[in-house]
């Protein structure tokens, strides 16, 4: 074997070492701050209906109830801002907001009386969005090669506000609940400051919608959990 090969066969002996090291090796020396933009999809079927069987207030006499009601897909937008620490560098804070607007099908619910009698009535759709804030989440990742996956969980505020479009007046209905937002994915490092992720988010709450004032038309209350599975993904920049 000649000079020039064996310098050949080293240089590309190199070269594929300088590659797998570069694909895996990811500094964990220093503390890291980003912020990212996100977008998916909202997924109701996946956790459920959307809205479980809900208590029906106002009108409605104590005990009274009605069945789970389906939600659409959704389009979901937002933002995120996080910290992972130098000292720990597999544990970091983050906190994200997103809107989505997964709106109640038009369908069939049952109504149930507090003595057990029930009757279905057929429901027009209504425009539902929901937007979450969750300001503490906190989260848990493999460090050590540009491909991470991670899990994270924190407290979040829901606000959601129902619309019917039919109608004119009194129209709308509003509530906040206090529950879960929960996440899991994988980031990849394209370089020291940008990443892509991919990741699936859970989210747990009871919202309380108060009727309408009574009139020609008005809007029954009613309280329901709200479950939702979510897909997103994004670019974040690291600093």
């Amino acid at each position: 074997m000649n000079q020039i090969q064996r310098a050949v066969q080293s240089l590309a002996f190199s070269t594929i070492v300088l590659a797998l090291a570069t694909t895996t090796q990811v500094s964990a020396t220093y503390a890291e701050t980003y912020i990212a933009g996100q977008f998916g999809v909202t997924l109701p079927s996946v956790a459920g209906k959307g809205l479980g069987e809900g208590d029906l207030t106002g009108v409605f006499a104590p005990g009274s109830t009605i069945s789970a009601q389906s939600l659409e897909k959704s389009i979901l937008y937002g933002a995120k801002v996080g910290h992972y620490f130098k000292a720990v560098p597999w544990l970091g804070l983050e906190a994200e907001v997103y809107n989505t607007t997964p709106h109640i099908k038009q369908q069939v619910a049952t109504f149930t009386g507090p003595s057990g009698s029930s009757g279905s009535i057929e429901l027009p759709g209504l425009h539902l969005r929901v937007l979450t804030f969750a300001p503490l989440n906190v989260m848990f990742r493999y460090h050590k090669t540009r491909l991470q996956p991670y899990v994270g969980v924190g407290p979040g505020l829901f606000f959601a506000r129902i619309e019917d479009p039919a109608l004119t007046s009194n129209n709308t209905q509003s509530s906040m609940g206090f529950g879960v937002n929960a996440q899991a994915g994988v980031r990849y490092y394209i370089t020291r400051q940008v990443a892509l992720f991919g990741e699936g988010k859970f989210n747990y709450t009871r919202f309380s919608f108060d009727e309408t004032p009574a009139g020609i038309f008005n809007l029954f209350g009613f309280d329901a959990d709200y479950k939702m599975f979510h897909a997103s993904f994004g670019l974040s920049v690291h600093f």
